[in-house]
């Protein structure tokens, strides 16, 4: 993505409280219960809450043995399941206020953080909290830069655009993630 469609995209005149336009429920799950409706950086909050969220949902993975060959497949299933779910719901606040891809809308953040996770063994999440920072971290960098063809997702139609491009960066993360995570459990021993 070069300079001008940064600027574009990033730098449009925002509407105030403009998620008022659509119903509660949508409002409730585009936002990811709110972490949306942030002034500043509602992209950053939105992916700051999902990563609060993932180390539970570690916990809960290692409870009910949810670990496939070190792998985390409930990370996979969840950011399946957010990715497909929340299409409705992106297509009716985008129509209801009249928006492409308003930065409230976080959900996508949420898939692409569950995306990051999915390739981290849960025990690692557990034991070395700093993982969750470093996924935080290398999620945003792809969410913000869109390098790798990131970008070309955005341009599918309605909500397709807003959820695919971030699932998209979530697995460059998750790819990066997986080497890191087991650095990052070597160096703890």
């Amino acid at each position: 993505m070069n300079r001008e469609e940064l600027k574009e995209k990033y730098a449009k005149k925002r509407v105030p409280h403009e998620w008022r336009g659509t119903d509660f429920l949508s409002t409730l799950v585009t936002t990811f219960f709110g972490s949306g409706m942030s002034p500043k950086a509602p992209g950053t909050m939105g992916s700051l809450a999902a990563t609060i969220v993932a180390y539970p949902m570690a916990f809960f993975a290692i409870k009910f043995d949810s670990v496939f060959y070190g792998l985390n497949p409930l990370f996979i299933v969840a950011a399946i399941i957010v990715f497909f779910a929340a299409i409705p719901f992106v297509n009716k606040a985008m129509k209801d206020t009249g928006t492409e891809d308003p930065g409230w809308i976080v959900i996508d953040e949420v898939c692409g953080i569950f995306m990051t996770f999915a390739l981290v063994n849960p025990y690692i999440i557990v034991d070395n909290p700093i993982t969750l920072l470093v996924g935080f971290a290398l999620f945003r960098f792809f969410d913000i830069l869109k390098p790798l063809g990131i970008h070309r997702f955005e341009k599918f139609p309605g909500a397709w655009g807003v959820m695919a491009d971030d699932l998209l960066g979530g697995i460059y993360a998750g790819i990066l993630m997986f080497p890191i995570s087991i650095a990052i459990d070597l160096i703890s021993l």
